[in-house]
C-alpha cells in the first residue's frame, strides 16, 4: 500500500461530517490546510496522531451572527469563539460594522457603539479594513458584511429622515467598492435610531447591488414583537424586489405580549421560502442583548445592565434593584445609566425551542464581546445546542444540530470548501465529547468557557486544546470573490 504523508491524523472518532446523515467510527487526515482523507486513514502517515477515543469530530462551527468586527483585531486568539468549537465568524451585522465609516469627532450612535465608543476605531475603508485581518490574522475565519447604519453615519449628517437620492447614491458607492474589495452581504438593524427612518425602498435601492450572487442581505427586522408579521412581509418583500438571498437574524417573538407566536410567524417564514431564497438563525436563549433602552421595559419579565458608561459598577446587577437603591423609576434609572447595554427576559422557552427545531434555522450568538458583563450566548451558545437541546431534551439529533452549526451556513453563505468532512475541505475542525459538551457561562457568570470541547482546528492548525487557547492565529478574512451563492 502507498504511505501517504500528511501533517495530522485523528483516529477512533465518531465523524459527523456536517450534511445531517448518521455520524459513521472512523478517522481524518489533514495536510496543509485541507483534509484529504476521512474513515479509512491507515495509508496516511507523518506528523501528529491522535486517538480520539471514540470523541465526535465535526466541521468547525459557523456563527452567522456576531459582533465581532473589532474583536477580531482586539482579541485575535478569541478564546470566546473557539472554545466553543467555532472557526468562522459573520461580522457586521443588525446595520452596524466597523468599516466603511470615517467617523472624525464624532461618537458613534447607539448600536454602532457596541463596537467602539471610539470614532478611530472605525475603518473608512473596507478594503484597508480586510487588509488589517490579514496583516494582523485572528485564530478563526471572518465573513465580513457592511452595516446599513454605517452607510448612513458615513453619508447623512441627520438619520431621523429617508435618504435622498444623492445619499443613496453614496451608501451605493460605499457598498459597491466594499463588495468588490470582498464584503460578503449587507445587513440591517430598521429597528435602531439611525436606521429607523429609512423606508423599504431605501433598503431595496442598497440590497440591489448585492443581486446576481453578489451577496447576501441579513437583516434586524424592523419589528421582532407586535407588529412581526408586517415586519416579515417587508422583510420578503425587499429580497424579491433586490432579487438576493435573504437572512433573518435572531428571530423571535419579542415581548411578554407576544409568547407563543413562533408557529404563526415560521408558517410565514416556511411559506415565503417556497418563493424565494430565505434563511434564520437564532440563538438558545429566552433572554437579548443590546443597547439599554426604556422603551424594553414593557416588553420584559427582567432586565439585567450588561455595562454602562457613567456607572460600570452597575454591570451585572438587575435594573429593578438599581432603580429601587437610587429612589428612581426605572425609566429614570435608564437614562441615569446611559449609554449602556441590557439584557432582556423577552422570550418564552418554548418559542424558543420551536424556532430552533425548525430545519432551516442555523445557530448565530449574537454575542457582544466589548460587554463589561455580557450575555452568556457570547462564551456559551454551541455547546448549549449540543448539550441542552440536542442530548437532554433531544430537540434534534447530534448530527442535526452540527448540520445547523456547518453544513447549513456554508450552504447559506455560499463556502464550498467549509462545513463538511470531505477530502479537499477546509480543516476547520472540532473535536469534543457529545456525553459532556455543555455551556458553563450563566447570566450570572457568564464568560466561563464551555465543558467538552477537546480540540479546535483552523486551516489545519490547532486554536484550542487541553482547555486554552494555543496561541496559533491561522484564519482568514474569506472574501466574496471565494463565494458562490446558490441561484
Amino acid at each position: 500500500m502507498q504511505q501517504r504523508a500528511v501533517d495530522l491524523v485523528i483516529e477512533n472518532a465518531r465523524l459527523i461530517d456536517g450534511t445531517g446523515g448518521p455520524s459513521i467510527a472512523g478517522g481524518l487526515a489533514v495536510a496543509g490546510a485541507r483534509i484529504v482523507a476521512v474513515g479509512e486513514v491507515s495509508d496516511c502517515r507523518g506528523g501528529r496522531r491522535l486517538d480520539a477515543g471514540g470523541l465526535a469530530l465535526a466541521p468547525g462551527f459557523l456563527d452567522v451572527h456576531t459582533h465581532d468586527d473589532r474583536a477580531l483585531l482586539a482579541d485575535p486568539a478569541m478564546a470566546c469563539k473557539v472554545s466553543q468549537g467555532v472557526t468562522t465568524v459573520v461580522t457586521g451585522n443588525c446595520g452596524i460594522s466597523l468599516a466603511p465609516l470615517a467617523a472624525g469627532d464624532r461618537t458613534p450612535p447607539p448600536p454602532l457603539d457596541l463596537l467602539s465608543p471610539e470614532p478611530q476605531a472605525f475603518f473608512a475603508d473596507f478594503g484597508a479594513y480586510l487588509e488589517r485581518l490579514e496583516a494582523e490574522p485572528p485564530a478563526v475565519n471572518a465573513l465580513c458584511q457592511v452595516g446599513h447604519a454605517s452607510l448612513r453615519v458615513a453619508a447623512m449628517a441627520r438619520l431621523d429622515r429617508p435618504a435622498d437620492a444623492g445619499e443613496t447614491a453614496a451608501m451605493r458607492g460605499a457598498l459597491e467598492r466594499a463588495l468588490e474589495a470582498g464584503a460578503v452581504g449587507l445587513s440591517t438593524g430598521l429597528a435602531y435610531a439611525p436606521a429607523k427612518a429609512a423606508p423599504t425602498e431605501e433598503i431595496v435601492a442598497l440590497a440591489a447591488c448585492l443581486a446576481e450572487g453578489r451577496g447576501i442581505h441579513t437583516t434586524h427586522m424592523r419589528d421582532e414583537g407586535d407588529a412581526i408579521a408586517s415586519s416579515l412581509a417587508e422583510t420578503f418583500a425587499i429580497g424579491r424586489a433586490a432579487g438576493v438571498p435573504l437572512l433573518i437574524s435572531h428571530h423571535k417573538c419579542s415581548g411578554l405580549a407576544n409568547h407563543g407566536r413562533a408557529p404563526e410567524t415560521l408558517g410565514l417564514i416556511e411559506a415565503a421560502r417556497r418563493e424565494q431564497r430565505l434563511a434564520i438563525d437564532a440563538y438558545p436563549y429566552p433572554a437579548a442583548s443590546t443597547i439599554l433602552d426604556e422603551s424594553y421595559l414593557e416588553k420584559s419579565a427582567r432586565i439585567l445592565v450588561s455595562w454602562s458608561l457613567p456607572h460600570p459598577e452597575a454591570s451585572g446587577r438587575d435594573l429593578a434593584e438599581i432603580a429601587a437603591e437610587w429612589g428612581l423609576s426605572e425609566a429614570e434609572a435608564v437614562a441615569r445609566l446611559k449609554p449602556a447595554g441590557g439584557i432582556y427576559f423577552l422570550m418564552d422557552e418554548a418559542d424558543v425551542a420551536r424556532i430552533l427545531a425548525y430545519p432551516h434555522c442555523m445557530i448565530g450568538s449574537d454575542g457582544l464581546p466589548h460587554d463589561r458583563h455580557p450575555h452568556p450566548r457570547l462564551w456559551g451558545t454551541f455547546p448549549r445546542v449540543l448539550g441542552r437541546y440536542s442530548r437532554e431534551q433531544g430537540l434534534f439529533p447530534l448530527e442535526e444540530a452540527v448540520r445547523k452549526m456547518s453544513g447549513l451556513p456554508a450552504a447559506t453563505f455560499g463556502l464550498t470548501d467549509r462545513g463538511r468532512l470531505a477530502p479537499g475541505m477546509a480543516a476547520d475542525l472540532v473535536l469534543f465529547d457529545p456525553a459532556r459538551v455543555i455551556d458553563r457561562a450563566t447570566f450570572e457568570t457568564p464568560t466561563l468557557p464551555a465543558d467538552g470541547i477537546a480540540e479546535v482546528w483552523v486551516n489545519g492548525r490547532s486554536v484550542w486544546r487541553e482547555g486554552a487557547v494555543t496561541g496559533a492565529r491561522p484564519g482568514r478574512a474569506l472574501r466574496l470573490q471565494e463565494l458562490r451563492f446558490a441561484a
